[in-house]
This record gives structure tokens, C-alpha cells and sequence, in this order.
């Protein structure tokens, strides 16, 4: 199918009342919740993923990616605002937003942000239409050996490229990968480390583990921090930048969107790390690099572009491969199989009537996001002062009420506190929780690959090396390993030299 004719496809599905009704309330939940500091996409996805039980597939998908891209828009205002950067994404956009709003020019600030973020995703979504079919055709030549081999690159990129300690990611990732052994043997039916309890011989509930490290631990997280600051009040009045201010960002603009497109292709990047390099290269651009940090225009619009961009690109591995670009690609992909989809190289064959009509849904929601930022700025500074004591029990009250609806289980609430208290501990010592989801997520798929592998070359363990494509993989793999485990080794070494006389 030809870019016209999948075009075509997905304005028959996209354009229907059902679903620009639910891609409406996407973007919309995902504005009202991004706004708001402490929780970010991550958790708006988690928390909403119940709701989407009831929906058909597309309407589920449509609802969910509205969410998730919707969230990244919004958090940009109470980091220019009060400097209460809700995700690390958005702490870039602080470094230069928020002088912006001292010197009275939030207006500007705001209205520049979310033409960038339009941008940025527009951007992406092209590379999304032109990309993923023909990474799909291409994936179609893998068997399980190669799958097995992208899929281990991707947990290895996933823990190596998150914040912070890379040995710390990948432990994150090991956690995950056995939390997903728990339950039921897909192969001999033995239940596998249920301790005798009767509700984990069928695993953990996805929903659960995502809601508890990503929708209570980050309101642990933020419970503790007082917000005494007072949003400024924005008059439409003082959106309009200046002829200079547009000058001035439209090629940062252009080169964020390039390079959160590039990252948000790479397995386990995300759009923190898109944000961060786009900030970093205008930087070192800049005839004047001086004024980052002082209210800048090309500190907002860089990474701005980059993380929306970067969000929309993570959809290419995610589709194509079954593997997803970040965590909130991987809650997404948990979504798609729990409604009976299986991301993979078939999916735009078998499934060209979803695809397409997600691809659109992209496009209107950007369009729908651009008509709800703007005129619409007040009403989102108003929600800044809702006051937390009000606003973050009744999110626990509704996290607790969506995992119980899913199968009815109070097993599943407890599941979710003692993930929330546990992805808590894990951000206060260091250890990113979005590598242990993904290894949960993959878990399953990567055991099967690898056994069906084993199984096609009758036990012989050469077959991820001695094909090419799953040879190369697991090349760049070691290499990624070797990258973190050299430079402390060679430290050591030298430290422990004997002197030479």
C-alpha cells in the first residue's frame, strides 16, 4: 500500500465521530495532567490504561497516544511557570523558560513552546508514514534468532542511554526480566515462582507494576516537596512573540525536530535524552552561548521540538519491531497486546486499517493540541493552583479504583502499593524504573525467541552469532557492555600500576 492509499485508509478510520471523540479526550486528559508537576506521561498512560479495557482496539490506541503526546505538551507550563519541572524532559525547558516568565514574558514563552511542539511532532509523524512500513518490510527477512538478538539490544540501549548510573539501568532491566518469568510456562504449563500463591500463577498484572512505579511512586516522590509558588497570570494579550523572537527559532526548531526524530528511533533513548542533545548542540552552535540559561529563545524551542518529536518517532521501532523506543512506548505496546494486537513486521498488512488510522489520529490530535494550548493558557494556569493536599489522594483514590476494575482483585491494589513504595526506593537510590518495565514487557517475547531459535537449530547455540543481521546485533550489544564496563576497569588499572623507575 502506497502513502496515498494508506492516507486515504486512515481518514476513513480516523475521521469518524467514535474517534475523533476519543482522540478529543486524549489529548485533553493528557494537557490536564501534564500541566500538573510530580506526574508526567509516564503516569497518565499508566493511570488511564484501565479505562481503555472497555474500548474497542482503535479507540483504545488513539485515546492512549493522545495521552501519552498530549502529557508532553502540557508539561512545559509549570516548568516556565513556577520552575516545577514535572518529568526530567521538561527540566530542560526550565532552564531558560522560567528566566523568561521573571522577565515577564511567559506569554511568549508558552505560545513558542507549543508552536515547536507542533513542529516537532508534525516532523516526526512523516518519518512515521515514510519509515515503519519500510522497516517492517525489511524486518520481515528476521527470524526468531535475529528478534531474540534486537530485542536484548534493545534492554541493553534502554539501560545504558537512561539517567543516571548505566549499571544501575541495567540491573533495572535484569529485575524485570525475571519479574516476567513469574507465573505460567507459555511451553511445558508449569507455574514458575508463584510461592504458592494463587494469584501470581497467571504473573503480574501489567497495569498494575505501571500504575504503581509511575503513578504512586511519583506522587511519593512529590508529596514531600511544598509548592508555595504562585503561577504567574498570562494575558492573551502577551502570547504574540516578536518578528526577532520567530527569527530567532525557527532553525532550532528544525534542528531539534531532527534530532528527537533520531533519537526517539533508537531503542531505549526517549525523549529526555532527545531534549537534553538538542539543548546541548544549540548551545555549542550559538554565536552567543552566554545567554543559555538567562532566557534564551533557542533554549525552549530546541528541546521542545526534540522531546514531541522523539515521542512521535518512538512509534517507528514500536510497530515495526515490537520494540518499544521508551517506556511509554512499552506501557502502549503492553496495551496493544492486552487488546489483542501484536506489534510486528505483519502489522501493516494485516492490520493497515489500524495503523493508518493511528498515523491520522496523530495529525489531528497535534491540530486539536494546537487549538486547546493556546486559548486555553489561563485555564491551564488555574489548574497550577490546585493545592497538592486535594489533588494527590484523589489521584491515588482513582489509581486504586482503575486496578481493581481490571479483574476485580484487591491483589492487584496490593500490587500496586508495594510497586509505588518500591519504584520510591528505586528513585531514591538511583535506579531508573523505565528499564524494569521494559524488561517486564519484553520479558515473555524475548524467552520465546530464544527458544524457538534453540529450537529451529536443534540446540545449537552458534545460531545468534552465525547469522549476519543477529550477529551484528549482538555486536553492537557487547559493544554497548564493553562501553561501560572499559572505562572503570582502566581506571582501576592505572591506579593500581606499579611506577616505573
Amino acid at each position: 500500500m502506497d502513502l496515498f492509499s494508506g492516507l486515504a485508509l486512515g481518514l476513513q478510520v480516523a475521521i469518524t465521530g467514535q474517534a475523533l471523540l476519543f482522540c478529543l479526550v486524549g489529548v485533553s486528559v493528557g494537557m490536564f495532567i501534564g500541566v500538573l508537576p510530580g506526574i508526567g506521561p509516564l503516569a497518565a498512560v499508566a493511570m488511564t490504561l484501565p479505562i481503555t479495557y472497555h474500548l474497542e482496539p482503535m479507540s483504545a490506541l488513539i485515546m492512549l497516544a493522545g495521552i501519552f503526546y498530549g502529557a508532553q505538551y502540557g508539561g512545559s507550563t509549570a516548568s516556565i511557570l513556577l520552575n516545577l519541572p514535572g518529568t526530567s524532559t521538561t527540566a530542560v525547558t526550565a532552564l531558560d523558560g522560567y528566566p523568561m516568565a521573571q522577565q515577564g514574558r511567559a506569554g511568549v514563552a508558552l505560545f513558542i513552546t507549543t508552536l515547536t511542539s507542533f513542529f516537532g511532532g508534525c516532523f516526526a509523524i512523516v518519518l512515521v508514514m515514510s519509515f515503519a512500513p519500510a522497516l517492517g518490510q525489511m524486518a520481515l527477512k528476521f527470524s526468531s534468532a535475529e528478534y531474540f538478538s534486537i530485542m536484548l539490544l534493545g534492554l541493553v540501549a534502554a539501560a545504558t542511554m537512561s539517567l543516571g548510573s548505566p549499571l544501575k539501568g541495567l540491573l533495572s532491566v535484569v529485575i524485570g526480566l525475571l519479574l516476567s518469568t513469574i507465573g505460567m510456562d507459555p511451553t511445558s504449563g508449569h507455574v514458575r515462582y508463584s510461592f504458592g500463591v494463587l494469584e501470581l500463577q497467571d504473573g503480574l498484572n501489567l497495569v498494575a507494576i505501571a500504575m504503581g512505579l509511575f503513578g504512586v511512586a511519583e506522587i511519593l516522590k512529590n508529596a514531600g516537596k511544598p509548592r508555595d509558588l504562585e503561577p504567574q497570570k498570562v494575558r492573551m494579550r502577551e502570547l504574540m512573540p516578536t518578528r526577532q523572537d520567530l527569527k530567532e527559532c525557527w532553525k532550532p526548531t528544525i534542528r531539534g525536530s531532527v534530532v528527537g526524530s533520531f533519537v526517539g528511533i533508537l531503542p531505549g533513548a526517549g525523549p529526555t535524552l532527545a531534549a537534553f542533545l538538542a539543548y546541548a548542540l544549540e548551545k555549542r552552535v550559538s554565536h552567543q552561548p552566554d545567554k543559555f540559561g538567562r532566557g534564551a529563545i533557542e533554549g525552549i524551542s530546541a528541546p521542545e521540538a526534540a522531546n514531541n518529536a522523539s515521542t512521535q518517532a518512538a512509534f517507528i521501532p514500536t510497530l515495526a519491531l515490537g520494540i518499544p523506543g521508551d517506556a511509554g512506548m512499552a506501557v502502549l505496546l503492553g496495551a496493544m497486546m492486552i487488546h489483542g494486537i501484536t506489534p510486528r513486521p505483519e502489522f501493516f498488512t494485516t492490520n493497515a486499517d489500524l495503523f493508518w488510522g493511528l498515523v491520522v489520529s496523530f495529525w489531528i490530535g497535534n491540530l486539536m493540541l494546537l487549538v486547546l494550548n493556546i486559548p486555553l493558557i489561563g485555564f491551564w494556569v488555574r489548574i497550577l493552583r490546585v493545592p497538592q493536599r486535594l489533588l494527590f489522594p484523589a489521584i491515588l483514590f482513582f489509581i486504586c479504583i482503575g486496578v481493581y476494575s481490571v479483574n476485580n482483585s484487591a491483589f492487584d491494589v496490593m500490587t500496586v502499593i508495594f510497586f509505588g513504595i518500591a519504584g520510591y526506593l528505586m528513585n531514591a537510590y538511583g535506579y531508573p524504573t523505565a528499564p524494569l518495565l521494559m524488561g517486564f514487557i519484553l520479558g515473555p517475547m524475548l524467552e520465546q525467541h530464544f527458544r524457538r531459535a534453540l529450537l529451529f537449530s536443534r540446540g545449537d547455540i552458534m545460531t545468534f552469532v552465525e547469522r549476519p543481521i543477529s550477529g551484528a546485533f549482538l555486536l553492537v550489544t557487547l559493544l554497548l557492555v564493553l562501553s561501560l564496563a572499559l572505562p572503570p576497569l582502566l581506571k582501576a588499572w592505572r591506579r593500581n600500576a606499579p611506577l616505573e623507575d
